[in-house]
C-alpha cells in the first residue's frame, strides 16, 4: 500500500528515508491523478522494501508543493538521499516509472 505523505511526516518519511522515494503529488479532484492511483498502488507493492512509494495531496500540503515547484498534477518526484533525482509530470505508463525506479534503487 502506498504511503501517505503529509506536512508532518514529509521530512522523516521522504527526506530522511534510507531508500529512494517516489512521491506522487496529486489532488482528489484531478482526473489524471485518479488514472495514476492504481499504478502508484502497484508500484508500492512491487517495490516494497527497496523504494518507498507514496502520495502527497497538494491541497493538504501546499507548502511542500510550492517548495518543489509543483505547477501541475500529477507530478511525481524521485527523491534519493533527500535530493530530487528525477521529475515526471503528467499521467505516464507504469513501464516508464518502472524504468526510472530500476535506475535509482
Amino acid at each position: 500500500m502506498a504511503h501517505k505523505f503529509t506536512d508532518d511526516n514529509f521530512e522523516q518519511e521522504v527526506l530522511k528515508s534510507q531508500v529512494p522515494v517516489l512521491v506522487d503529488f496529486y489532488a482528489d479532484w484531478c482526473g489524471p491523478c485518479k488514472m495514476m492511483a492504481p499504478v502508484i498502488e502497484e508500484l508500492a507493492t512491487d517495490y516494497e522494501g527497496s523504494v518507498k512509494v507514496g502520495k502527497l495531496n497538494v491541497d493538504e500540503a501546499p507548502g511542500i508543493s510550492s517548495k518543489y515547484r509543483v505547477m501541475s498534477i500529477p507530478t511525481l518526484l524521485l527523491i534519493k538521499d533527500g535530493e530530487v533525482v528525477d521529475t515526471i509530470v503528467g499521467a505516464v505508463p507504469k513501464a516508464q516509472l518502472t524504468d526510472k525506479l530500476e535506475k535509482i534503487k
